[in-house]
């Protein structure tokens, strides 16, 4: 059994990772369900060191993962794709999980993404961040957002990943693109270095520790555009992680930095779709305005920003998780169970779906009519949409300029 031959059936079945552990069958995700392929033998110690040692090949990632008992890398097979791959020990025994990176980068179309992202796409300077748990699909729109700049504008873009994951040719921009470990020693070493490269955009894989977040809301204070991530699961929790990372007495400095340098917050659930088709993205996104960078200084009003958010869905195109799952909802690409299952406020979203608003929720009704996603099936589908399904319709708008298209313009 080789690790080529795995792949190739994960990749068959749409499936998104491939679980190696002694003692089981190998074990893909596919749209979203653990799913054992029962067609190979169960793993032994011989058959996961093997695979180990296929995939490491140099005699540095081997002493790396010897004196680390972990190591992250990238794994390409001709003619197959890309993987990410992360080799631990697990009692005793090597275990491993490959993600498969797509070969082709979706657009934000493809991805049904909210359309906003494409206007986040046209900032100039800035810290966007795009967040979520494992595996909710960060690299993906990352990547469709870098797409975007790399076939629209005329820059130089950088990345600094561990390890890379999709790989960009120049189009319009040129792409430099480093690896942790084998182009540059760290996040933060490559960040700083990066800032005597030219660059008009950095794409930092992970902001991990206080370095590389201190140097990257310093690359985006100097007039670079920023994206990063991090594993935070809304737009609150990501401005309080950040600003916790620092100690206390430079929070409020801190705060006050990252008011202004903060162009977007952008993130993502992955929630199964109705048809069965994969899964679809509910998507909270926080764009940056006057009142938001004024709860974003005040700590006493950082628990505020859910309802800026959902007060500023008409007129910036933000939108908090449960309208994103109501407007999903709406459109029957998903079901009511799965909606309460991701709900953030469970009880206000069960009385929204049985008509009973409080008077502030009534004022907004409207401004959720503003709300619309691209027409793509998703990643899993393709890009496509699957079979039988009508695109997701952008809703009707009232009053001049009532053309179909969601008009956004974002504070500057």
């Amino acid at each position: 059994m080789h690790i080529n031959e795995l792949l190739t059936t994960v990749v068959d079945l749409g499936g998104s990772d491939l679980h190696l552990k002694v003692g089981n069958y190998p074990v893909a995700r596919v749209k979203g369900h653990l799913t054992p392929l029962t067609q190979f033998k169960k793993l032994v110690q011989e058959d996961t060191i093997a695979m180990a040692y296929s995939i490491m090949a140099t005699d540095r990632q081997k002493a790396k993962f010897k004196e680390n008992l972990d190591i992250d890398l990238a794994y390409s097979v001709p003619a197959l794709g890309r993987f990410r791959c992360n080799i631990f020990n697990q009692r005793g025994t090597v275990g491993m999980v490959l993600r498969v990176i797509p070969r082709r980068i979706f657009s934000v179309e493809d991805l049904m993404l909210p359309r906003v992202l494409n206007k986040i796409a046209e900032e100039q300077r800035g810290l966007v961040l795009v967040t979520g748990t494992t595996g909710s699909g960060k690299s993906t729109t990352l990547a469709a957002i870098i797409d975007l700049i790399n076939a629209t504008r005329n820059d130089h873009i950088l990345t600094i990943e561990d390890p890379i994951e999709y790989l960009h040719r120049d189009n319009l921009s040129i792409i430099n693109q480093r690896e942790v470990g084998a182009d540059c020693a760290t996040f933060a070493s490559a960040l700083r270095a990066a800032l005597r490269q030219d660059p008009d955009v950095i794409l930092v894989g992970e902001m991990r520790d206080l370095e590389t977040i201190e140097t990257a809301i310093h690359a985006a204070e100097t007039g670079h555009l920023v994206f990063s991530t991090l594993h935070t699961l809304d737009a609150t929790e990501t401005i309080n992680r950040v600003i916790s990372v620092f100690p206390p007495h430079h929070q409020k400095q801190i705060r006050l930095q990252l008011s202004q340098v903060l162009k977007a917050v952008v993130s993502q659930r992955l929630v199964p779709r109705a048809d069965g088709q994969g899964r679809v993205p509910a998507v909270e996104v926080l764009i940056s305005t006057e009142t938001v960078r004024g709860c974003i200084e005040d700590k006493d009003k950082t628990k505020g920003l859910r309802d800026v958010i959902a007060a500023g869905t008409s007129q910036y195109g933000m939108q908090t998780f449960d309208q994103s799952l109501y407007f999903l909802l709406q459109e029957n690409l998903i079901t009511v169970d799965e909606a309460l299952k991701r709900a953030t406020n469970v009880g206000e979203f069960k009385l929204k779906l049985e008509g009973i608003m409080a008077t502030s929720d009534m004022a907004r009704a409207n401004m959720e009519r503003g709300m619309s996603i691209t027409t793509g099936g998703g990643r899993e589908a393709g890009g496509s949409l699957a079979p039988g399904a009508a695109p997701a319709a952008a809703p009707t708008r009232q009053g001049p300029g009532a053309d179909g298209d969601l008009k956004i313009t974002l504070a500057r």
